[in-house]
């Protein structure tokens, strides 16, 4: 087993980084990489973006959203996290294996005396409270074993970020599932951040495997075909919010100026179709707002900028964009 150094903290990169190793280093080696991201949710590749994350608060915040290329829940990140990847040769059966892949991690934090368990399906626990949440991949021969590890994490950001009125929002894609977490360090009794906690997991990884720390240098080509992906796919809209399964949305608010209900289809990040309904007094038809929203991505920015010159209280009456704009995405 070889580590590979990766300092950056763009999700994006990161991840076109380990999916690289993952799908396109030629070696038959085994590869282990610890990463940080800064803010950031990750989203597994089955799930709708839109239904899984706090749209308002991630703008308001700067927390980049990234679709990853294995199943499972949508997890939260920053530089209190620590993420890792176990990259190698797949079981001959090449079946998802969890408990296989997670000892080693299991038990260097057992060397930091810290006692943690597998609970469920794909989750690391101390004292029944959730530190990582784990998925895998499998193809090719090749299998990729990922996961969290909530160090000293912002969990008041996870919360509001993560936190979305999925009862509005109805769709196919994989919803998370929720729970209770909490972070590492408490349970550490020498008083280290989140780099040193890095260094001591991989030194104590390696010693799972009775083996020194070994390092793989990525070539200038690997790098440049990285960045590839990061141009082409984990950087756009498409891959992260378009890539979503086709979903119904219903919002509804009451505002001085009467209520207003708003149904919108959407596939593959575009309104399809919506209709507006309400007892609001307006002097033009809504007709006009409803043609207007459809063919337009339904992300927050880009609605308020196709909506930005019309007089919304001509549709409305007495009712702002700002609060129509609740109707869309609260």
């Amino acid at each position: 087993m070889k580590f590979i150094e990766n300092t950056s903290t763009d999700p994006r990169y990161n991840l076109a980084f380990e999916e690289y190793v993952f799908k396109n280093l030629e070696t038959d080696e085994d590869f282990i990489l610890l990463w940080r991201n800064g803010p950031s949710i990750i989203v597994g590749k089955n799930q709708n973006t839109v239904e899984e994350i706090n749209m308002e608060y991630v703008k308001e915040n700067n927390i980049n959203v990234v679709r990853r290329v294995t199943g499972g829940g949508a997890v939260y990140h920053d530089l209190g996290n620590l993420n890792f990847s176990f990259i190698g040769k797949a079981d001959s059966n090449e079946k998802i294996d969890f408990k296989a892949y997670n000892i080693p991690i299991i038990k260097a934090l057992e060397k930091l005396n810290v006692k943690c368990e597998l609970s469920g399906r794909n989750d690391l626990v101390i004292d029944g409270k959730k530190i990582s949440g784990i998925a895998q991949s499998i193809t090719k021969g090749r299998v990729l074993n990922h996961g969290t590890l909530l160090f000293d994490s912002k969990l008041d950001t996870l919360s509001k970020a993560l936190n979305v009125r999925r009862d509005k929002i109805e769709s196919k894609g994989v919803k998370s599932v929720e729970s209770r977490v909490t972070n590492i360090k408490p349970y550490i009794k020498e008083n280290i951040d989140v780099l040193e906690f890095k260094e001591l997991l991989l030194k104590n990884i390696f010693d799972y495997f009775n083996a020194p720390v070994e390092y793989y240098e990525l070539s200038e080509e690997d790098k440049k075909n990285i960045q590839k992906m990061v141009d082409e796919r984990y950087g756009s809209w498409e891959w992260n919010y378009g890539r979503s399964p086709k979903f119904n949305y219903k919002g509804y608010n009451r505002f001085t100026g009467g209520s207003i209900e708003v149904r919108l289809q959407v596939e593959e990040g575009i309104v399809k179709n919506c209709k507006i309904y309400g007892d609001f007094f307006g002097k033009k038809d809504v007709k006009d707002i409803e043609n207007i929203l459809i063919g337009t991505k339904y992300d927050i920015d880009e609605v308020k900028n196709v909506l930005q010159d019309i007089s919304i209280d001509e549709y409305f009456g007495r009712v702002t964009l700002e609060e129509f704009m609740k109707c869309l995405f609260d």
